[in-house]
């Protein structure tokens, strides 16, 4: 029996010691392909003088991914040397040309051209005009005059306990909306990638969590509804006097971590949904 008990005492304290080294570890950040395959959203101009030219069977493929050799147009002569990391990337346009929400296009004409991150590559080999790169990670498929920057470390923002609060009071800081998405998806949930309109210019930062929410009775800002089904729908009863968005509360659809920020627009992580996220809700900081 003592033994018993003795054996008992050291598993709790086994199990206490392991709580405090979780707690010590603090939160926890998004994994490396949230951080370095978000893409962004920018006005700023992107160099385009280094990318890439092809790669090796470059006869027969037609893209390139983790484990191939891809050839780059710069060399010694422009000071490239063997270790040498690149961020792969290229703009993107919608494949559909459909207008979403009413202000869609406006607004991301004044945030930017959409970039996707299509990879990292690491120079083996190099000759005076051209390098040789291994491709050591992939978020989408390579190809010929894709742009190749020069590799730089990404803040990875700690994550935070998720707020399940229906009703959230407004925090009174900038609000925006989410006005594309990665691979132009239009409907979002926990885990997926936004482009919103809110940059540095309007205060977001690396690591700032949004609040994700929706307007009851506006038509503008969605695809398109019945109007005024907010307080009325025929055959299903109807209210004396007639509601709009503002007399209503919002409805809380989630929230988000802000990765990537640029002048007007910031790559933000979906860490939490309670529905359907579209394009054209609202967020704002917290």
């Amino acid at each position: 029996m003592r033994t018993r008990m003795q054996l008992g005492t050291l598993c709790l304290l086994l199990a206490l010691g392991a709580g405090a080294a979780m707690a010590q570890e603090g939160p926890k950040t998004p994994n490396p392909s949230d951080i370095y395959c978000s893409g962004m959203v920018t006005k700023e101009a992107i160099p385009a003088d280094t990318y890439v030219i092809s790669g090796e069977e470059s006869a027969v493929k037609i893209a390139f991914g983790r484990g191939d050799y891809i050839f780059i147009n710069k060399g010694s002569s422009s000071g490239v040397k063997v270790g040498d990391e690149f961020q792969i990337m290229r703009p993107e346009k919608s494949p559909t040309h459909i207008k979403w929400f009413e202000y869609q296009p406006s607004l991301m004409m004044a945030m930017g051209t959409q970039w996707l991150d299509v990879g990292r590559v690491k120079v083996e080999h190099v000759e005076a005009n051209v390098s040789v790169a291994l491709v050591v990670s992939s978020c989408n498929f390579m190809l010929r005059g894709d742009i190749a920057r020069p590799f730089t470390e990404r803040p990875a923002p700690a994550l935070r306990p998720v707020n399940r609060d229906r009703f959230p009071a407004s925090s009174g800081k900038n609000q925006g909306m989410i006005v594309s998405a990665k691979d132009w998806v239009q409907v979002v949930g926990a885990n997926s990638i936004i482009y919103v309109n809110l940059g540095s210019s309007q205060g977001a930062k690396v690591g700032d969590y949004v609040r994700i929410y929706r307007y009851q009775g506006t038509r503008h800002d969605t695809a398109y509804q019945n109007r005024n089904t907010q307080y009325t729908r025929m055959g299903f009863g109807h209210t004396p006097v007639p509601y709009n968005w503002k007399d209503l509360p919002r409805e809380h659809l989630g929230e988000g971590i802000v990765l990537r920020v640029s002048d007007n627009a910031a790559t933000v992580l979906i860490t939490y949904s309670m529905r359907d996220i579209y394009m054209g809700d609202y967020l704002e900081i917290q």
